[in-house]
Order: structure tokens, then C-alpha cells, then sequence
């Protein structure tokens, strides 16, 4: 029996060691965005994936609404530009694309129902490099997607968290 005892007490001393580091060390989750919004509208000219992102996103890590009707809404969420592509990373020796690098590039400001600016004309820029291989063309077809997927929630994310870091600024006023 007590072999079994030693045993059950060095497994449970070996679990809860890298569980006291992390919280020793102050790791969290980063859990909900606070946002002191009630409902956001979605405006400007997002690509279809971009605003379901963003709207998934408001709607799991926030207590915020989405607000079909801009005059419905405490914050507008203006999309300015949207952009995605590929640019060729290297060739191989026999001249032959080897590696791309993904990017989006997200323009956006918001500002609240009277017109005050909660953030200026921004933007966020992603890029992802990817290997490419002419035997696995369709396989990198489908990474290519999931690639751009996971930026595209990435930087919804990250709007976020600029919105919920703009709206607890303090607010200066310039002369």
C-alpha cells in the first residue's frame, strides 16, 4: 500500500509542478475583451469571411451585440479596406516557386453615434509564410485557405482588442 501511496503522491507532485510555474510566472488566458460598447455595427466593404470573422468574434469574447442598423449602435466598426494575396518567398534550383508569403491587410476605423473618432484611420498588416511544392498543388490549396482563415480571426481579434484599448484611454484633447 504505500508504494502505491508514494506513487499516487510523485504523480501528483510531477502534474501540479508546470501548473504552479504558470501561475507563479502571472500566465493567464487572455478570456473575454472588455468592451464598454453595448452594440457594434459592422460597416464599410469587408470581404464576407473578414465580417463573419468579426462578427464571431464580437459575439464568443464579448458581452457586445452586433447592430444591423448603425443608428442602433454605441460604436460603428468602419471596415476601410480589405485586402489579400500571395507573393512569390523563393525559387527552387530548377526555377520553380518553392515558398509563398500570405498577407492581409485590414484598414478600418471606429467612432461612436455622435461622430467622435474612438480610433483614426488604422490599419493591421499579416503575413504568413507557406512552403509550395508542385506535387501537393491541391493540398496547398486547402493549407493556403486555412492559413488565411486563422489570419482572418487573428485580426479580428486584434481589432478587437484596439477598440477595448482606445475606449479605455483617456481622451486628450489637442489645441
Amino acid at each position: 500500500m504505500s508504494a502505491n501511496l508514494f506513487r499516487r503522491a510523485m504523480l501528483g507532485l510531477i502534474v501540479s509542478a508546470p501548473v504552479s510555474g504558470l501561475i507563479a510566472c502571472g500566465y493567464r488566458l487572455r478570456g473575454m475583451v472588455d468592451l464598454p460598447y453595448k452594440a457594434i455595427a459592422i460597416t464599410g466593404n469587408p470581404s464576407p469571411p473578414l465580417r463573419a470573422d468579426i462578427q464571431t468574434a464580437i459575439l464568443q469574447s464579448t458581452d457586445v451585440k452586433i447592430a444591423i442598423n448603425p443608428k442602433d449602435a454605441d460604436l460603428i466598426l468602419e471596415i476601410t479596406n480589405d485586402l489579400s494575396g500571395r507573393e512569390i518567398l523563393a525559387y527552387n534550383s530548377a526555377g520553380q516557386v518553392s515558398a509563398y508569403r500570405l498577407n492581409i491587410r485590414v484598414g478600418f476605423r471606429a467612432y461612436d453615434v455622435a461622430g467622435a473618432e474612438v480610433i483614426p484611420d488604422s490599419e493591421i498588416y499579416m503575413t504568413r509564410d507557406m512552403d509550395f511544392s508542385n506535387t501537393t498543388v491541391l493540398a496547398t490549396d486547402v493549407q493556403q485557405q486555412q492559413f488565411l482563415s486563422l489570419m482572418r480571426k487573428d485580426l479580428a481579434i486584434q481589432i478587437l482588442r484596439r477598440v477595448s484599448a482606445a475606449a479605455k484611454a483617456p481622451r486628450t484633447k489637442s489645441f
